[in-house]
């Protein structure tokens, strides 16, 4: 099974949700966490706890063996990222920031061994037990480099393949295709959002997404005192999204949040906001 934590605007909470959420689940079910905001990842921050368990992501970037080359620019023009341009003699160059690690000019290639299989890295993924009983995948893109689905993609398999009954997804904010990526195979979107204009106008977006995508979408309005919650109230209703949960602003979640230690094992008031929510998540994942 699969749960994802999202929301289409950055600074809502999500990581502090997703956290604390599976420090709660971990009472219910086997899990993994995973943190799919590969260019601002943080669940590991959060959760006070260094990145282990490095493992490189490496695409295909295509080489060229000049001596073999016989300049019939066919590279160039089955390349659609532009990534290949020629030289007046036909000469092939690659640009590497454009290159999308398809293969094609390699395939079209006349001559073999005129194009070389090179690897460019993109990122990495970590693999961290914490010592909350359950283990943390993490992506991390490559600072500079453009293209985060690679890593997403790579992130999500290795948390795949440890094969427990529940993967809680950390996704990144907007809803861009990374962000649809790692909602594939959600059972449950939980949508994290504040009551401003600008939470209600990306809360539309990631409900839209979902109702798309074909998947049930929970609310959780943090920070729900200091705005209209009554229209991100409405905006739920016509996308029948649920409210699952409000959280008032709160000192002490802000202080757990500095110090890294998660507010759901607290005594806090707060702490029990947390617990319903995985309570509910359980029944209906059962």
């Amino acid at each position: 099974m699969q749960i994802a934590v999202s929301g289409g605007k950055g600074g809502t909470g999500k990581s502090t949700i997703a956290i604390n959420l599976a420090i709660a689940l971990r009472n219910y079910f086997d899990l993994t966490l995973a943190d799919l905001d590969v260019e601002a990842p943080n669940d590991h921050i959060l959760l006070g706890i260094e990145l282990q368990n490095e493992e490189p992501v490496e695409l295909f970037i295509p080489r060229f063996d000049y001596s073999k080359c016989i300049r019939c620019r066919k590279c160039v023009e089955v390349c659609e990222e532009h990534a290949i341009i020629a030289m007046k003699d036909g000469t092939p160059f690659l640009m590497p920031t454009l290159c999308s690690s398809c293969g094609a000019c390699q395939i079209v290639c006349p001559v073999e061994g005129a194009i070389l299989e090179g690897k460019k890295l993109m990122g990495h993924t970590y693999l961290t037990e914490t010592p909350y009983g359950f283990p943390l995948v993490t992506g991390k893109l490559l600072e500079g480099e453009e293209r985060a689905m690679p890593v997403v993609v790579a992130a999500k398999k290795r948390a795949k393949a440890l094969n427990k009954e529940l993967l809680i997804v950390d996704t990144a904010a907007g809803t861009s295709n990374t962000v649809s990526k790692a909602l594939e195979d959600s059972q449950l979107i939980i949508a994290v959002t504040e009551p401003t204009p600008l939470g209600l106008h990306d809360l539309e977006l990631i409900l839209k997404l979902a109702d798309i995508m074909g998947i049930k979408a929970w609310v959780v309005i943090n920070r729900s005192d200091l705005g209209k919650k009554e229209d991100v109230k409405e905006l739920a209703r016509r996308y029948n999204a649920r409210i699952i949960a409000e959280i008032p602003y709160s000192e002490n979640i802000l202080k757990t949040y500095i110090e890294g230690k998660p507010i759901v094992l607290s005594d806090c008031e707060e702490a029990e906001i947390f617990r319903k929510l995985a309570e509910e998540v359980a029944n209906y994942l059962r």
